[in-house]
């Protein structure tokens, strides 16, 4: 933006009232940023939809409940991010950003690049990985993809919300290695790659700050570290301290309209509390996003090559986890599909980020115009997880004497979801006992996996392929058949690990935290981290992935300016089977000898490439000081520690292929806290005590303190537990109960999150007003 139009909105802003800025830094309703006629400052719109538009024309909720317009449902997050191509990730964006254009939308709320710390969190289908390089890489393509036709976008959620228990009032309690290393380093790159419009902060606090009002997170680290020049808004419902909000950076609180906070806002700057320079700051800032907004002009997009392009990510994004050679099929076969989410696909996740599609395929229908000769049966109900046992014998019969069997198995809704957290890693009995049933009749089987998060996998040894299609979007159905036919070579690998237990899991003791409290014990060991570092054997480990083809690694060159601090990694990568088909070269750096607690190897590069049979082509993947850096605690800063690095090129976190050696002049480390894999593995499970964690910390483990009596910020589960509680909030509750009765995934979800939050929140969803609230409080405390 040129100096001029920057003068120009310092200059409208300095013509606007008090009242009128204050105005501004909330929304207008639930999708709208706030415009001032008077001015010609018109209202913008923003919307759900990190992997498609979630435009609301009528009644407006946060959650997918109610109707929004058709627009394509491209594979989330969970899906896209196994294609491991940042190119498809940016093509995903494009067409997205095409259709905020027409719908006329000037924001979309994604990425979500949160960490994956347990496979249990609920709505981990919406984020891309557990590691923070390759979350960070497919945020900044998605991101780019987007603002590249005019269409703003909302990084979130920022920062450590890693689950969906009691989400809006937990506290992230993470040493400062982990939080650089692992859970603030996706948002960096993405910040510093791709220049979002704008980040969504969390609902929960770190180290017992509230994100919203977090000034180092904010300003120091976001802004001023890594040099973020758009808007901090919040997610919805996530303001506690507006005028302690607007001092720490973040400019923008939704939903609106809130005449409470802006009143506070007003009467802040009028008594000293708050600089009005800080509040034209904020109004700069909004300023300069609705002008941007404004610069695009409306205009159609093509809904079918829309569909053909989410077509193309889900099946590239597909893992093959295991082929002892039935895929692909073959078009002279007779075949069995079983399994009700053939015939009605579960391609998306539940809550905020539903989409309304255009429409969805059907793999059945796919199959057949693919030439495949199949019976089918459904083998359980999609309403139920209890198994049923004429649709398992039917299924059996079905299986019996046929050259192979296609299993469609996975997860319900009703076992992933925004708002509660998953409490096992386990399928319904009804979809694990299909299998087993089915592969007791007929050796031939293989099973298709339609979930969002990782499933434990019992009987994998006794079926003959398994591939990995999690959500694939609109198009699942199509891509499905895409890749079981051959017609699409499988080229996704894993992007998070599938462990062989829950148990194994290295946050397995505190994921979801006791009341309030998260401690994240694990520190930087999480997903590939941990089980390397521990030398846990896992069922698929990160980074992995078949194909119907085979590769060779055959040289690898390493390139390093010392004086520069650049370099590079060039490998040389072959085809050597008789099909097409792409691989993903992934870069590993490791340390062997060193002074501080560090992973094995972490992921430091990758490029996917396409080859055809025989053809090689040399892969270059760049290096820098900071692939070769940790957080050094002690100097606040990245540091590069003196010595030897292995530096791998691999196929997945567990096969490496080549390696070489590079010699780093740097610092000699001491000092930095950290634990000794000895002390903290115990009984095979991951288990650091308190006084470990607090050496981690540096201090004591910053606690929620505890409630002096109920507040605004008491959640209505507290509240309730006092007979006056649920004298003034049961209706309330009961309401919830009647509205989404008969609907128990969904009533499910809106009463988890209803009953971990905050009594403020209320006020700001519209449910109670923030002046009863109030009283409410009063009358609770009086008994």
């Amino acid at each position: 933006m040129t100096n001029g139009i920057k003068d120009h909105i310092k200059a409208m802003v300095k013509t606007m009232t008090l009242e009128e800025k204050a105005l501004l830094c909330s929304g207008k309703n639930f999708w709208q940023l706030e415009g001032i006629e008077r001015l010609d400052i018109p209202s913008i719109m923003v919307t759900d939809g990190p992997h498609g538009l979630r435009k609301q024309a009528g009644e407006a909720d946060h959650l997918g409940l109610n109707q929004s317009v058709k627009a394509t449902c491209f594979p989330p997050a969970v899906t896209s991010a196994s294609s491991w191509d940042e190119a498809a990730l940016y093509e995903m964006g494009q067409a997205i950003g095409e259709e905020c254009v027409q719908e006329e939308v000037a924001v979309i709320l994604g990425p979500g690049t949160n960490i994956k710390r347990s496979p249990l969190c609920g709505r981990n289908f919406e984020y891309f990985s557990e590691d923070p390089y390759l979350a960070g890489e497919m945020a900044a393509a998605w991101i780019n993809g987007v603002q590249s036709q005019g269409i703003g976008t909302s990084l979130k959620h920022f920062a450590a919300n890693n689950q969906e228990k009691a989400r809006l009032v937990s506290n992230s309690v993470v040493d400062e290695r982990a939080l650089r290393e692992i859970y603030l380093a996706p948002f960096e790159k993405a910040v510093k790659q791709a220049q979002p419009w704008t980040v969504m902060c969390s609902y929960n606090r770190i180290n017992n700050v509230y994100s919203c009002e977090n000034e180092w997170l904010l300003t120091e680290v976001l802004r001023k570290e890594w040099g973020f020049e758009g808007l901090v808004m919040t997610d919805w419902g996530a303001m506690n301290d507006r005028v302690k909000a607007l001092k720490a950076g973040l400019e923008l609180e939704m939903p609106g309209p809130d005449p409470h906070n802006d009143k506070k806002i007003a009467d802040a700057v009028r008594n000293g509390e708050l600089d009005e320079a800080v509040l034209d700051r904020a109004a700069e800032r909004l300023l300069t996003m609705i002008r941007k907004a404004c610069e695009v002009r409306k205009k159609e997009y093509d809904a079918a090559a829309h569909h053909k392009l989410a077509r193309r990510i889900a099946a590239e994004s597909a893992v093959l986890l295991k082929n002892d050679g039935m895929l692909p099929l073959k078009k002279d076969g007779s075949y069995a599909v079983i399994g009700a989410f053939a015939e009605a696909p579960r391609y998306q996740g539940a809550g905020s980020s539903k989409i309304n599609p255009h429409q969805v395929d059907c793999v059945l229908d796919s199959l057949r115009e693919n030439g495949i000769a199949f019976e089918y049966a459904p083998g359980y109900e999609l309403e139920h997880d209890t198994i049923n046992q004429a649709l398992l014998e039917e299924a059996a019969a079905c299986a019996k004497g046929r050259d192979g069997v296609i299993v469609f198995a996975g997860l319900p809704d009703s076992y992933e979801s925004e708002g509660f957290d998953r409490t096992h890693l386990n399928m319904p009995e009804s979809h694990t006992a299909l299998i087993e049933a089915v592969a007791a009749v007929n050796p031939h089987v293989t099973v298709v996996l339609l979930c969002g998060s990782v499933v434990l996998m019992p009987w994998r040894e006794r079926v003959e392929s398994i591939l990995l299609a999690c959500l694939g979007g609109e198009a699942a159905g199509s891509a499905c058949a895409d890749v079981l036919t051959g017609a699409v070579n499988p080229s996704g690998r894993l992007a998070e690990t599938f462990p062989l237990s829950l148990e194994d899991t290295p946050c397995y003791e505190h994921f979801a935290g006791e009341g309030k409290d998260v401690e994240y014990r694990e520190s930087i060991f999480v997903g590939y981290r941990y089980y390397d570092w521990a030398e846990k054997p896992v069922a698929y480990p990160f980074g992995y992935g078949l194909s119907y083809t085979t590769f060779s690694y055959d040289t690898m060159d390493l390139i390093w300016d010392e004086e520069a601090e650049k370099g590079e990694a060039r490998i040389t990568v072959t085809n050597t089977g008789k099909t097409a088909g792409g691989e993903v070269v992934q870069l590993y750096i490791g340390k062997k000898q060193s002074a501080v607690m560090r992973a094995v190897r972490e992921l430091k590069g990758f490029q996917k490439v396409f080859l055809q049979p025989g053809e090689s082509q040399e892969v270059v993947i760049g290096l820098d000081k900071r692939s070769f850096s940790i957080y050094d605690t002690d100097l606040s800063g990245w540091t590069v520690e003196a010595g030897t690095y292995q530096i791998y090129a691999a196929s997945s976190s567990r096969e490496l292929r080549l390696s070489r050696e590079l010699n780093l002049q740097g610092k000699q480390l001491s000092g930095i806290p950290g634990y000794d894999v000895s002390e903290v593995i115990k009984d095979g499970r991951f288990s650091a005590d308190r006084e470990q964690f607090k050496r981690l910390l540096k201090g004591e483990i910053p606690l929620t303190p505890a409630a002096s009596g109920i507040t605004l910020n008491t959640t209505v589960k507290e509240a309730l537990t006092s007979e006056k509680g649920k004298a003034l909030l049961g209706g309330l509750v009961e309401g919830y109960s009647a509205q989404y009765a008969g609907e128990d995934d969904i009533s499910r979800m809106m009463l988890s999150m209803l009953f971990d939050m905050p009594l403020r929140s209320l006020a700001m969803f519209g449910a109670v007003k923030i002046e009863t609230l109030e009283e409410i409080v009063e009358e609770i405390e009086r008994g």
